[in-house]
């Protein structure tokens, strides 16, 4: 991996996890003014949220500078899991936020509450999904430069904010200006099936980086077509990769002709490397050569003369 593209990659993760805190500290404030002036329980199930994604940006504004601490002694693969150990924390909070918003919106179902102060409800969600907005576009740009997991559970995360905020907005509408109260409750009922939703998809992704998922078809093949460009590399198996955090981690063997020497040999798999890099820029590589057809005999060493016994 190249040292530039690892320090770009380490900068833009650092700048929005501090954005994306930054965001959920105003988002909170902002939404509480508005349930305290309203009472709707659309904006309660939205200042939920809001105060679980600090909780979770927090979270990951620790892990990506933990990943990206370099091996240690006890780490010698680095530190990258800590996105997937943010992520998994990310999950389980948005069950319990799910469950809670969830909990209150069955309850007002049954027992509806007027909305008031519409206007000032229906101002803070309209700030709250650009300021969402905003974020996720900078999650994107970040996203591109470093492939942080982290990152990407911060961005799912925030997107389904998205969503669930124009369904709030529908909810507060409705509530204060329709006269229609129930269907308040039913919006921040339907956020909560929204959030229970994106949490299975981060767990899913959290549990696939933990347990070593192989990656995508589409990455398998251009390693290997990237590694074949060379003819005199004539196969390559007992592939194997995985996710560290945003490096991915790549094992295989590869023939070469058996009359190589060392030297050339090493040269061919350097070459390979380069390749990689140029196709992965955040990318751990190891290749092991296997000598395939006629090899160049080796004199055998000359035979040590035994001690006789005295």
């Amino acid at each position: 991996m190249t040292a530039t593209a690892l320090d770009d990659a380490q900068l833009a993760t650092r700048n929005v996890t501090r954005l994306s805190v930054g965001v959920a500290v105003v988002l909170i404030g902002l939404k509480a003014f508005a349930l305290g002036a309203s009472g709707s329980v659309a904006i309660l199930a939205s200042l939920t949220d809001s105060g679980l994604d600090l909780v979770a940006s927090l979270a990951t504004f620790f892990a990506v500078r933990w990943a990206a601490a370099p091996p240690d002694h006890e780490h010698r693969y680095g530190h990258g899991k800590g996105e997937a150990m943010a992520a998994l924390v990310q999950a389980g909070l948005i069950f319990a936020s799910a469950l809670f918003v969830g909990w209150e919106a069955l309850r007002h179902v049954f027992d509806p509450r007027p909305v008031t102060s519409g206007y000032w409800a229906v101002m803070v969600v309209l700030i709250s999904v650009a300021l969402t907005g905003w974020l996720v576009w900078m999650q994107d740009r970040a996203i591109r430069r470093s492939g942080s997991m982290a990152v990407k559970a911060d961005r799912a995360h925030y997107a389904a904010d998205l969503a669930a905020n124009a369904v709030v907005l529908i909810g507060v509408v409705s509530g204060a200006f329709l006269a229609a109260p129930g269907l308040d409750a039913a919006a921040g009922l339907i956020v909560a099936i929204w959030l229970f939703w994106g949490a299975l998809a981060l767990l899913k992704d959290a549990a696939d980086h933990l347990l070593d998922r192989a990656v995508s078809d589409a990455d398998r093949i251009a390693i290997t077509t990237a590694v074949l460009a060379d003819p005199r590399i004539t196969g390559v198996h007992q592939l194997r990769s995985r996710m560290a955090g945003s490096v991915m981690m790549i094992q295989m063997h590869v023939d070469l002709d058996g009359r190589l020497t060392l030297e050339q040999a090493h040269a061919i798999v350097v070459g390979a490397e380069q390749r990689l890099l140029e196709a992965f820029p955040r990318v751990d590589i190891l290749i092991h050569p296997d000598p395939r057809g006629p090899t160049t005999s080796v004199p055998p060493s000359p035979a040590r003369p035994s001690k006789k016994a005295k």
